[in-house]
């Protein structure tokens, strides 16, 4: 026995050195898996900057579900502006401003969702299309965070018109129906492009819960909403060619 150690005592050494190294270990894995996601979900969104949305998470779980599947992707030059418009002025009148996240809307949701089970964000068009392209359908704060996540790539790798331009090629407007062309097909019978400015009012209007309200069988709330977003459009600078303001180049 060791001078100055007690009988039946290991030395710390001993005892300890197992548990280290697998401390190690898990750290290495967790930085792996990391550094995995990071890659990959950079890619994936880098890959979007130039690429259509093929499929979302969403998309499957309502095949799953037992919906159909109606998608057209179109860019956004042949999405009439009035849809923009709508869009900007219904769900996000601060999406030029913002980059990506209005904070007062999410300290107040915040503030709701102490005293709810459901949680609810103070989500703009960036963080919707990045729910939307890349995550699945959930109410949880770890879902959320990385909408918030993928919302900051989006950001700064897309720009307002990309992020603009695949919100409204991936967004539900119905029961399996999916983006602006399929919608205006769907429901109107003519292209995105020709969506007047009720159309496109009613289209969005429909956005907060497409399973349950129809743009194509308006009820009273429905049709009340859309008048009051046809209202709030003219508040919004003509989007053609660029949803923020710049006009196209002749």
């Amino acid at each position: 026995m060791t001078a100055g150690m007690l009988p039946g005592i290991k030395p710390k050494s001993v005892t300890d050195a197992p548990r280290r190294g697998l401390i190690r270990r898990l750290f290495r894995i967790v930085g792996r898996l990391i550094a995995l996601f990071l890659t990959v979900s950079i890619v994936w969104v880098a890959l979007y900057t130039v690429l259509p949305v093929p499929v979302t998470p969403l998309m499957l779980v309502r095949l799953v579900e037992g919906y159909g599947f109606a998608k057209t992707w179109v860019p956004y030059e042949r999405i009439s502006p009035n849809l923009a418009r709508a869009a900007i002025a219904s769900e996000d009148s601060g999406f030029c401003a913002h980059y990506g996240f209005e904070w007062e809307a999410i300290e107040n949701a915040w503030h709701r969702n102490q005293r709810s089970t459901r949680i609810r964000g103070g989500s703009t068009i960036s963080n919707q299309a990045a729910k939307n392209a890349f995550l699945w359908p959930d109410r949880t704060y770890f879902r959320k965070a990385l909408e918030y996540y993928f919302t900051g790539l989006i950001e700064l790798a897309w720009g307002k018109k990309r992020i603009l331009e695949v919100y409204l090629n991936v967004v539900e407007f119905g029961p399996g129906v999916y983006g602006a062309e399929a919608a205006a097909q769907t429901y109107f019978h003519k292209p995105a492009s020709a969506l007047n400015r009720r159309e496109a009012a009613l289209l969005v209007t429909v956005l907060p819960s497409p399973l349950k309200w129809s743009a194509q069988r308006p009820g009273p709330y429905v049709q009340s909403r859309t008048s009051i977003i046809m209202a709030r459009m003219m508040d919004v600078p003509d989007p053609t060619g660029d949803p923020c303001g710049r006009a196209p180049r002749s």
